[in-house]
Formats: structure tokens, C-alpha cells, sequence
């Protein structure tokens, strides 16, 4: 199989800075989205991964993860915010 990925565009998408300031939560949710689940499939904090054992050593709270680690939740969420918003969509506060 030859996959090539195609996500789409976002790098022209600027979002405004109400919308700036909900990356870092959602990075956090984000996190504790992946290890709510990688618990419940009976994975544990490992100080390595070890995919054999279920260990993974991303399994603690969010402000304990390398800023590397944070990054690959934030890029996601901001991803995902440029996405909405190039879809047509809109985000509010209530």
C-alpha cells in the first residue's frame, strides 16, 4: 500500500486570540483523553514503553510530561481549532 497522507491546509488559518487561549486545555484533555484510554486497554506507567507489557511512561498527569510531549498534544488541538475554523465553523464562549 502506498499511502500518502493529505491533511489540509491550515497554515493560512489565524485564529483569534480567545480561540489562542483554549489550546493549552485542550491539549490537557487531549492527554487525558489518550491515557483514560490506554488505561482502560490494562496499560501502565512504565518508565519505558513496552508495548509487550502494556508500559508506556506517557501515563501521568499532563504538567508531568517533557514539553516535547505537551507539544505533540497542543499541535493537535491546534490543528483542530485551525480545522473548524477553515471548515466554516465557529467557536464561542458562553
Amino acid at each position: 500500500m502506498d499511502y500518502k497522507p493529505q491533511p489540509l491546509d491550515t497554515t493560512h488559518v489565524k485564529l483569534p486570540k480567545e480561540i489562542l487561549d483554549l489550546q493549552e486545555k485542550l491539549a490537557e484533555n487531549i492527554h487525558e483523553i489518550w491515557a483514560y484510554q490506554r488505561i482502560q486497554q490494562g496499560w501502565t506507567y512504565g518508565h519505558e514503553r513496552n508495548d509487550q507489557k502494556r508500559q508506556h511512561p506517557n501515563i501521568v498527569p499532563y504538567n508531568q510530561l517533557t514539553e516535547e510531549d505537551k507539544d505533540y498534544d497542543r499541535n493537535t488541538a491546534m490543528e483542530t481549532l485551525k480545522t473548524i475554523i477553515m471548515l466554516g465553523y465557529s467557536v464561542q464562549k458562553k
